[in-house]
């Protein structure tokens, strides 16, 4: 049975990451936990000792400097895993992770994820390659965060949040999420992220009927210079 399994998690050429094909290939370890929306799953400075996927709903990391400033470094969906840190011999969370929908989020438990790491070489280079496209992801973040416009920065977290640009079918509508919050992620003012929205609900690239809906217009407030 072990052989089969091994064999079913041999990456194919230019296929694309298979989250839940790689959770499968974990034989112990696993804990499935619901998180109501803005609920804390793990804080900053709290004991590095799993790592968590994303099964289902969508997950904020943020950080918080010693001067109490807070930033957004990344949002992640179904299909992902976050709090890894703590492999590399990380032995607290760097960040704080927060459901920003409810989600349903598994644990494992880093003694789990180490032996599969070890015992199972198909299994740690696909997990390596997932890591290092999603870092390459959250590089592009912190590019978008440093050197773009607020305008631009609100556009890509919203195509982000609807799931623009990452494998698997685009979600028009995006989870409830405040003007606050925005601006959070944005790292701009509520008043600014007011007007944008109203700007964007103008051009047709956004609607609300009871939720907000994302369209895939929106990607011209991205690729204009």
């Amino acid at each position: 049975m072990k052989r089969k399994r091994r064999a079913s998690m041999k990456p194919r050429s230019r296929a694309p990451f298979d989250g839940k094909a790689l959770l499968e290939a974990l034989p112990e370890g696993r804990t499935l936990r619901e998180y109501r929306r803005g609920t804390a799953i793990f804080g900053q400075g709290d004991p590095a000792d799993a790592v968590f996927f994303v099964q289902r709903g969508k997950v904020k990391l943020t950080v918080l400097s010693r001067q109490g400033k807070q930033a957004v470094i990344a949002l992640l969906g179904p299909g992902e895993f976050f709090g890894e840190g703590g492999l590399a011999g990380q032995p607290v969370r760097m960040a704080t992770a927060v459901a920003l929908t409810d989600c349903s989020i598994i644990r494992l438990a880093k003694p789990a994820m180490v032996q599969a790491l070890h015992r199972d070489p198909v299994f740690a280079e696909t997990f390596t390659t997932y890591l290092l496209s999603r870092n390459i992801r959250m590089e592009e973040d912190l590019v978008d965060q440093l050197f773009n416009s607020s305008e631009k920065r609100l556009a890509r977290i919203l195509l982000l949040l609807a799931n623009f640009g990452k494998e698997g079918r685009p979600e028009p509508v995006v989870p409830k999420i405040s003007q606050e919050m925005l601006a959070e992620m944005v790292g701009t003012t509520r008043s600014r992220i007011s007007f944008f929205m109203n700007k964007f609900r103008k051009l047709g690239f956004v609607a609300y009927n009871g939720r907000l809906e994302v369209h895939s217009s929106l990607l011209h407030v991205v690729l204009h210079d």
